[in-house]
């Protein structure tokens, strides 16, 4: 009997997918641990033996898992150990924000290898193409990498790049919207391209090399230019009905002269930016030296102050209906600041959450300043990794 129900909902696992999945978390339980042996594997992820054998197998001959000698003591034969084989690929990971541009070149362990950026505001397709086109040999020759090892490219950017309006934004940004965004890293390495929202990018990029390895549940939140966040539940990143969950960014809260403002316009480096200007300070810039100028540390203060006043019932939201075990933060703000905005914010979080039943600690993601750049990297070690299925 049809009961108008619509049949997506209802939609089972086909072999692949339970295959890529069951491949996803046997290779994040190697990375967690370090090494483990397949009667490790076994009980860690409680998949069963044979299938475990298979899966190995096949990652040992696509050359992205190794052996490590053999695990001694126990009953019976010695068991053999395996680990990641960082140099069995490795991949390109580029984060474009409105101010910034980030290129890194990470192994198959996760390992930023080489990392370049610049700092131009709003910079448009072509001029990303540029930098990506004139920077590219020399990131492989830092890394000491050539050419034929890189598998894929991934590339992380804001949603709406072109769309949303932001402080500064010029109209001639909106080329954002329309551009072919794999035919700008297409040459001359002729490499898959993978794209991800920066914040889903960074989150994933955590679940796999951060805090996510030890933390299944988590929210996590980027401040970049504008801000953004990511939801990861029971080890997987949940997307929401329309593939924009996590938008933190767009919460309304109060602002200076009444009414209510986006969090992102304080939470951001363009709330930081404001404050610097009014001031009479140039923009934030990545590195800026932070102790050697009390005038821009009581800048950074006030942001701070403010910043994470902003975020509580925001973060209490958050906790009331997610109920993570752990609130991420990180970007492109330079640790000893997130640090500092982490703690500020636990602090408050305490006072202005009182009544909620339970609270997540607020920690500095792991990756923090170059997570949106390593997480778009790993979109392509994820495919590779699943292609490794293909492999007998």
């Amino acid at each position: 009997m049809n009961l108008g129900l619509p049949r997506a909902g209802y939609q089972g696992a086909t072999i692949e997918d339970a295959g890529a999945h069951n491949t996803r978390i046997v290779l994040r339980a190697i990375r967690a641990h370090g090494t483990l042996t397949k009667a490790d594997l076994a009980r860690q992820t409680g998949l069963a033996h044979p299938t475990i054998t298979n899966i190995t197998k096949r990652l040992i001959a696509r050359g992205l898992l190794r052996t490590a000698g053999m695990q001694r003591g126990g009953r019976g034969q010695p068991a053999t150990r395996l680990v990641i084989n960082a140099e069995g690929a490795h991949a390109i990971g580029i984060n474009v924000d409105r101010d910034h541009i980030t290129m890194v070149l990470a192994d198959f362990a996760g390992t930023v290898k080489a990392r370049l950026d610049q700092e131009i505001a709003f910079a448009l397709p072509e001029q990303v193409r540029a930098f990506y086109r004139r920077q590219l040999d020399r990131l492989l020759a830092m890394a000491g990498v050539e050419h034929s090892a890189i598998v894929g490219i991934g590339l992380a950017l804001p949603d709406g790049l072109g769309v949303i309006d932001l402080p500064g934004m010029p109209a001639e940004y909106v080329q954002w919207s329309g551009v072919n965004l794999a035919a700008l890293f297409a040459d001359p390495l002729g490499r898959p391209i993978f794209v991800e929202n920066d914040a889903a990018a960074a989150a994933i990029g955590e679940m796999q090399f951060g805090r996510g390895q030890k933390a299944p549940s988590f929210f996590y939140v980027l401040i970049s230019y504008g801000l953004g966040g990511g939801l990861v539940v029971s080890g997987q990143y949940d997307r929401g009905a329309d593939g924009r969950s996590g938008e933190i960014g767009f919460m309304p809260v109060p602002g200076e002269a009444g009414g209510t403002v986006p969090l992102q316009s304080i939470v951001s480096i363009a709330g930081l930016n404001r404050r610097l200007a009014q001031a009479g300070r140039p923009p934030f810039a990545h590195g800026e030296a932070l102790g050697s100028d009390g005038a821009l540390q009581r800048i950074f203060d006030d942001w701070i102050e403010e910043a994470a006043r902003a975020l509580v019932q925001p973060l209490v939201a958050v906790n009331l209906l997610i109920n993570p075990g752990v609130v991420l933060v990180g970007g492109r703000l330079p640790i000893p600041l997130l640090e500092r905005l982490t703690q500020r914010t636990n602090l408050l979080l305490r006072s202005g959450g009182r009544d909620a039943p339970a609270i997540a600690p607020v920690l500095p993601a792991a990756l923090a300043e170059d997570a949106s750049a390593v997480g778009a990297a790993l979109l392509a070690f994820d495919d590779l990794a699943l292609h490794a299925e293909d492999v007998v």
